[in-house]
């Protein structure tokens, strides 16, 4: 008994040793990507609060443009991962040509529709009409490299999947590195800059807003291109070789796990441009608060979502394989170390909330109003990661369907509902908004938690319920 015990813990530890494994660099990436965000939002926000606004204002567009691509990243992580599971080297790389296919697609498409729709974006998003031709120019470049964009996005998950997260983390870092030393050139004019007792000439274009997009711009292409060659050089993965002509087989169990989540994704972000257009009609100083706290808030999801794709890439794999015993381990593991860790972020960014607005703004009413805001969402947090969790492993295994039902319900009926009925009927501001967004995340912990009590989210426990019933 002493001796299986020992075991079982050795397993244990040998398990979150992969776990943490594979989070790390996702985790890194995306401390990259969100350091550079910071760094973008400063930077802007120096020009002055209309900047930011033209910056933020159309962002959300921009998630519902990348909710299609990445849905249909899921589709391919969950095939790849499970064929990688079942040591079937032949079906992964098969699914990798089509995620070819399918990013060459997505990126001529999504590049044509921003650019012929990039003047009209801003009014659509109720913009002041005073920076609507910066939104616009701002916006129409900075999706102009959509194909390169798909291929990070798409081809970054492939090779997630395969259990390769440093490749994705070394292009993100890439990217952002790129990004920075750009907008320091682009964004700002020629300066002197005293260091110490010696004056600098740092030189710059001075461009500003339409710098960034620019700088942004190129990165991304850069990042893009990267990715492309690591994935057809993968020693295990590579789609080298390969037909880039339509294969059902693969195809179609891809689009039936992307189709939910590609309508999920699109449900909910078109549900975030409601949002934004209903915050952006309170006014410029909501909007810029609005956009800054985002920005803020969205360094402190970080763990969790790195963790979340540690737990895609792990369920999928033990899916793969057959093994509910893995399966069930996986679960047990993973949310504890994801609340644990959300717990650690939400009091962070209680604690630093008002300190982080003021790098970004030097209103002191946006800097009030975003750490309100902030102090508001960081006791949500904790829930909002185990959600985020058992979406991860429900993806994973290709469930998706539920997940769809649960963010839509929650999205509309109960975010964008209860924030029209807010803003737009009763006069309140972007606190109330924010509430409303909290109740969602709060409907979507219960929902995940009902699902992992019932044992829905793992396919490999459905049988065993036949069997006893």
């Amino acid at each position: 008994m002493f001796s299986n015990r020992k075991s079982n813990k050795k397993e244990s530890l040998a398990m979150v040793g992969i776990i943490m494994s594979l989070a790390w660099p996702t985790i890194l990436e995306q401390i990259m990507q969100t350091a550079v965000q910071y760094i973008d939002t400063a930077m802007v926000g120096s020009l002055g609060t209309q900047a930011t606004a033209a910056v933020g204002a159309t962002s959300t567009v921009g998630w519902l443009l990348f909710s299609s691509i990445s849905a249909c990243s899921i589709g391919f992580l969950s095939f790849i991962a499970r064929a990688c599971g079942a040591k079937d080297r032949a079906a992964a790389q098969r699914a990798v040509s089509q995620a070819v296919l399918v990013t060459l697609v997505l990126g001529i498409v999504f590049t044509v529709i921003p650019v012929a729709l990039s003047g009209l974006v801003p009014v659509w998003m109720q913009v002041d009409e005073s920076i609507q031709p910066l939104a616009s120019t701002y916006f129409f470049i900075l999706y102009l490299p959509m194909l390169p964009r798909a291929a990070s996005v798409i081809f970054g998950t492939a090779l997630r999947a395969a259990g390769d997260t440093k490749t994705p983390m070394k292009s993100g870092i890439l990217v952002n590195v790129i990004n920075v030393v750009l907008n320091f050139l682009m964004i700002y004019p020629t300066r002197t800059v005293t260091v110490a007792s010696l004056e600098l000439v740092i030189p710059g274009f001075g461009w500003g807003v339409i710098g960034a997009a620019i700088a942004s711009a190129i990165a991304f292409t850069v990042g893009g291109i990267q990715i492309t060659v690591a994935l057809w050089k993968h020693p295990m993965v590579s789609p080298r070789g390969m037909k880039l002509t339509p294969d059902k087989e693969i195809l179609l169990p891809c689009l039936k796990i992307a189709v939910p989540n590609m309508l999920q994704r699109f449900g909910t972000s078109l549900g975030f441009v409601a949002f934004a257009a209903m915050i952006n009609s309170v006014g410029e100083v909501a909007t810029a608060a609005h956009t800054i706290a985002n920005t803020v808030e969205s360094a402190f999801y970080i763990p969790g979502y790195g963790m979340q794709t540690a737990a895609s890439t792990l369920a999928g794999n033990a899916y793969g394989a057959k093994d509910n015993v893995r399966m069930k381990k996986l679960a047990a593991m993973f949310i504890p170390i994801e609340i644990g860790l959300m717990i650690f972020s939400g009091l962070a960014l209680f604690v630093t909330a008002p300190f982080l607005m003021g790098l970004f703004s030097s209103s002191t009413e946006v800097i009030d109003l975003g750490a309100t805001v902030l102090r508001m969402v960081a006791v949500s947090e904790p829930f909002y990661g185990f959600s985020i969790i058992i979406e991860g492993l429900m993806m994973g295994v290709g469930k998706t369907k539920a997940p769809f039902v649960y963010n839509i319900i929650g999205m509309w009926c109960v975010r964008i509902v209860g924030t029209f009925i807010c803003t737009q009927l009763l006069g309140f501001g972007l606190i109330a908004a924010w509430a409303c967004m909290i109740a969602h995340n709060l409907l979507l912990c219960l929902f995940y938690f009902i699902a992992y009590i019932r044992g829905s989210w793992n396919p490999l426990h459905e049988p065993q319920k036949r069997k006893t019933a």
